[in-house]
Order: C-alpha cells, then sequence, then structure tokens
C-alpha cells in the first residue's frame, strides 16, 4: 500500500516528478517493533555539505519518482538507495544526482529514502551493520512491490525493475536481491562499492543479472566488496564486476579525474 505526495515540480524538460510514502503492511516489513514505535528522532536535512544534501534520522520512508518523457520512456525503472553508513543519506550524491542519468536515457529511477538510525555523534559509530541496517533492507524490499504495484502508472514493465545501492545502499539493494522469495527480487541489480557489511546471507544459485563497481583504493568498504564478489562466484554467479585503480569510497556520481569517473558508463 502507498500514498502518494505530488510536490508539482517538474525539471527542465518539464518532466515532473513526486514523492510516494511508502506505508507497509506489517506482515512485509518490521514498521511496528516495539523499537520503531518508540523513535522519537527529527529528520534533518543538511544542504551545504562537502557531498551536497545529505538527510539524518529519517523515520519515515520515502521514494522520490523521476519519470522519462513519454517519447524516451524504454519500460525500465531502477530504485536508487544512497549510502551513509545507515547514520545518513547522501541523498544528492548518491541518489537525486544518480536518478538523472537514467531519467535521460528512458529508465525511470526511483530514489529510496530509507529508515536510518539517529545520529548521535561526529563520524562512524561501531554498530552491528545487521541490526542498524534492517530497517532500510525492510524499506528497499517494499519498494521493489510499490514500483512494481505503480508499473502500469509510470509507464515500466513490473519484470523490468532494478535496484542500485551505494555503500549502506548496496546493502540494501543486494539484502532485496538475496531474498529467498525469488518473485520479490528485483529483476537486476548493481551494488556500488558495498554488499552485506555485517553476516554474508545465503547466495541463491540462480540470482538476477548483477553489477558491480569499487575502486581498488577504497579503504572503508574494500573488504566486504571483494568478500561478497567472491561469494557470488562461489556459489555460480556470474556478476559483471568494474574494479577501479582509483576513486576511494563514495565516488557516486563525482568527477575526480579518477578512472572510477566512468563507472556509470560503464552501466
Amino acid at each position: 500500500m502507498a500514498n502518494i505526495v505530488r510536490d508539482g515540480s517538474c525539471n527542465r524538460l518539464n518532466v515532473c516528478h513526486g514523492v510516494l510514502l511508502l506505508r507497509a503492511d506489517v506482515e512485509d516489513m518490521a514498521w511496528h517493533s516495539s523499537r520503531f514505535r518508540n523513535w522519537t528522532q527529527k529528520e534533518r536535512v543538511e544542504k551545504s555539505t562537502p557531498i551536497g544534501t545529505v538527510v539524518f534520522n529519517v523515520v519515515t520512508p520515502t521514494l522520490t519518482v523521476y519519470l522519462p518523457e513519454r517519447t524516451k520512456a524504454t519500460g525500465t525503472g531502477i530504485i536508487i538507495a544512497p549510502g551513509g553508513a545507515f547514520v545518513a543519506l547522501a541523498i544528492d550524491l548518491e541518489g537525486d544526482d544518480v536518478a538523472r542519468w537514467p531519467q535521460d536515457k528512458g529508465i525511470a529511477a526511483f530514489v529510496l529514502k530509507y529508515r536510518i538510525m539517529e545520529k548521535r555523534q561526529e563520524g562512524i559509530p561501531e554498530m552491528n551493520m545487521d541490526e542498524a541496517g534492517k530497517y532500510g533492507i525492510a524499506d528497499g524490499i517494499q519498494a521493489v512491490k510499490v514500483v512494481r504495484q505503480h508499473a502500469a502508472e509510470w509507464g515500466i514493465s513490473p519484470d523490468r525493475v532494478g535496484f542500485m545501492g551505494f555503500s549502506a545502499g548496496a546493502m540494501v539493494a543486494s539484502e532485496a536481491l538475496l531474498q529467498q522469495d525469488a518473485a520479490a527480487r528485483p529483476n537486476f541489480a548493481a551494488p556500488i562499492y558495498g554488499g552485506p557489511f555485517g553476516g554474508m546471507p545465503a547466495i541463491p544459485t540462480k540470482l538476477p543479472p548483477l553489477f558491480l563497481a569499487w575502486a581498488q583504493d577504497d579503504a572503508l568498504a574494500l573488504d566486504a566488496v571483494t568478500k561478497f564478489y567472491d561469494s557470488l562466484k562461489s556459489a555460480g554467479c556470474k556478476p559483471e564486476a568494474h574494479i577501479f585503480s582509483a576513486g576511494g569510497h563514495g565516488f557516486g556520481m563525482r568527477k575526480q579525474g579518477t578512472s572510477s569517473d566512468h563507472w556509470i558508463d560503464e552501466f
């Protein structure tokens, strides 16, 4: 189920986008756990950071919808989950800025603002990533269902829905991909410099097409990403992997003069 709230804004191509508020069914998501009911954090947005707008303390998940011009529409859609260690969301660098690239090429994009932990200190806190990420993962799984439910309205095919995620958002995307219900998985997935940061889930033997990208000088996620890649191969999967010589962690759509600048063109 979902409530749709249109913000009435349009881009320079006169293609309007809106905000879709996700409302989960009890059996689908962990919305009604006691911990969630007791959350008192207030969402906060910082716009002038070195990586653009960053969102903190998300309690209510949303999808921001970027639809292409009808004459360019390909019938494909992709959900995009930004990263931020489950205490923040890099909503510009790894969300809205990314969404405009597929939109321009006729692909509908849906930026997922998923639930995260309260930001209580500077830096990245020590956390159990499986525990910290379970709400965002539930939101990611529900997002796939919601996009498919609205496929006709948004001019996409329900069997052409992908999922791209960055860093912690890649964990959200990978968990949606690896869920046991094969019919609920996205039709393709692109975990970018991320994957399961906690325990390694069971890898199903048959998975949809997978695109992975990371930089060799990623000091934050390299071990987790390579472990995920190796686990996929050990399970008989053949992901398309793009390993760049430089770019660090969190390159998103940022141009740094490194080989990672071109990852989106490979996608």
